[in-house]
């Protein structure tokens, strides 16, 4: 539930969301996904959260932060981490928690309701404390994919859960070409 003068302020884990639109199919309009917000409420700000890959010749998410950038989300990013396992494999990490609830925490006291993109369980004890300094929290995310792509406990705690899925005809577009979906979710794959 949602009230027009309500102050807004998206959290996106831009991992986490595009993980859990890709499960389901479609992928996102952001441009639509903010206006979407602004129609719901007096929308302060727009996060965005991901990492990046700085030692490649060509980053294919680069255009889209670039993009984000230029069109009133705040881009919130960080060189990701590139090691070798055990088993011998290229890994990349790149966890951007530590940032999204730091800034969450800051601005708690000028809104009223923050919608967090995410169904990653950490978040938890972050929408708990949201909720004690009397902030709403809705999240977003699937539990109809397979497996669900939120965690149980943070549907539970958090105020709405609206799913991903049902807002797919207002903030989707069909999903890009094959290899542009190879190209993207290698760059998804930074964040996980």
């Amino acid at each position: 539930m949602f009230y027009k003068d309500e102050r807004l302020a998206l959290f996106i884990d831009g991992s986490n969301l595009y993980a859990a639109a890709k499960a389901l199919g479609f992928d996102i309009d952001y441009k639509l996904l903010r206006q979407e917000f602004m129609r719901r409420g007096k929308l302060l700000r727009a996060f965005y959260y991901t990492a990046l890959l700085e030692n490649d010749e060509y980053s294919p998410i680069r255009p889209l932060v670039d993009w984000l950038h230029y069109n009133g989300f705040t881009m919130v990013t960080k060189p990701a981490k590139e090691f070798t396992d055990s088993q011998g494999r290229r890994k990349v990490k790149g966890n951007m928690d530590i940032e999204l609830t730091v800034d969450a925490m800051e601005l708690a006291p000028r809104v009223d309701h923050i919608v967090l993109f995410s169904g990653d369980g950490d978040f938890r004890p972050l929408v708990e404390s949201l909720q004690r300094q009397g902030v709403r929290v809705s999240v977003v995310s699937t539990i109809r994919s397979q497996p669900p792509m939120i965690a149980d406990e943070l549907r539970r705690q958090a105020d709405n859960f609206i799913e991903l899925d049902e807002l797919k005809e207002v903030i989707g577009r069909p999903p890009r070409d094959v290899g542009d979906d190879v190209r993207a979710s290698r760059s998804a794959s930074v964040n996980s």
